[in-house]
């Protein structure tokens, strides 16, 4: 058998790496590079999708990453479905609660593992509240109708058995609406996020009676971890555009390690100005109450999937009569391939 001269196998060598080189990179350049992304506020649940912009972890990705905020999660599905946006940031309830409905939504990474979501009786009305019950007949404030923050209410109706139609329900955004809500008695109570939770309870507003900001407080109004916030996309838009997705993910998954390996101190001056709302000592105070919700890998806790079905099934009639496969409404395979490339 002849041997190949040193010098043509080198060439050859040369030639496949190349090719294989290629390839590899033709598999992974994103299909779509500029992806719209709707949040459903720049409340510090989605904190992470900030950083990861800030820091240029989309860019590196090769991705031109357009953010567009909406009042509440209901509104940024709403831009989702419409064909606004790519993707949704956003609680992944919604997946869930589409999935009733026959629309194959799908999360792929999580930036929140707790809700981070908080519920407030104003100060004015905090003498007649002992117990959820008292909730009935008041005014409470959710960032907008058919949100987080509302599903979070009236899933604490219903354990203390009360009906949706028991309360009234009034969108006031996540900005400095929601203190001005509280501030002229438009609304008794809140559910909402930070920063405007640990800037109305500062200013001595109101009365926390429920707080997911930790698994501590979610384990006590949940029953288990209930994931929060999301990247989620129709099913369709992932097989699609897979290289994409693999970017967001990468992207995102590198803007949760920077927030868990450093300081609010740190993670505030990351973020734009506007965004601390005239007082960077309460953004900062904001932060570390928050902390811990973020995740610090994009993956799901153990049964967390379960559990948010679970607590859906408590007071939504069109998922109590559905059967969804939990399966198909999320996926942790870019997940796990980011793990591996950062």
């Amino acid at each position: 058998m002849r041997r190949m001269p040193k010098a043509a196998f080198a060439i050859l060598s040369l030639v496949l790496t190349t090719s294989l080189t290629q390839n590899a990179s033709a598999q992974s350049t994103p299909e779509k590079r500029k992806v719209n992304v709707a949040t459903a506020s720049l409340g510090l649940p989605y904190l992470p999708l900030i950083i990861a912009q800030q820091r240029k972890y989309f860019a590196d990705e090769g991705l031109e990453v357009e953010i567009a905020a909406f009042a509440g999660g209901s509104k940024a599905l709403q831009s989702l479905m419409g064909g606004s946006s790519d993707v949704a940031s956003g609680a992944y309830s919604n997946t869930l609660t589409m999935a009733a409905k026959g629309q194959k939504l799908k999360n792929f990474v999580v930036q929140v593992r707790y809700p981070a979501l908080t519920i407030a009786v104003s100060k004015k009305v905090g003498d007649r509240y002992k117990s959820l019950k008292d909730l009935k007949g008041m005014k409470i404030g959710v960032t907008a109708p058919g949100s987080s923050t509302h599903f979070m209410v009236l899933y604490m109706m219903a354990q203390a058995g009360l009906k949706p139609d028991d309360a009234v329900f009034i969108g006031t955004g996540s900005g400095g609406t929601v203190v001005a809500a509280v501030q002229h008695g438009e609304v008794d109570g809140i559910s909402n996020a930070d920063p405007m939770v640990t800037k109305l309870d500062k200013e001595g507003l109101i009365k926390i009676v429920a707080d997911t900001r930790t698994l501590e407080g979610t384990t006590k109004v949940y029953g288990g971890p209930y994931p929060a916030a999301v990247l989620y996309t129709p099913s369709a838009f992932i097989e699609k555009n897979p290289n994409t997705v693999q970017a967001l993910v990468n992207a995102l998954v590198r803007g949760l390690k920077w927030v868990k390996d450093h300081s609010a101190e740190e993670i505030a001056k990351m973020m734009p100005e506007e965004y601390m709302l005239g007082d960077k000592p309460l953004f900062i105070a904001a932060i570390k109450a928050n902390h811990e919700a973020y995740s610090p890998d994009g993956r799901f806790l153990k049964d967390a999937p379960e559990t948010a079905l679970k607590v859906l099934k408590a007071f939504d009639p069109n998922v109590q009569n559905a059967t969804i496969d939990l399966s198909k409404t999320y996926t942790s395979k870019f997940v796990e391939a980011a793990q591996t490339g950062h």
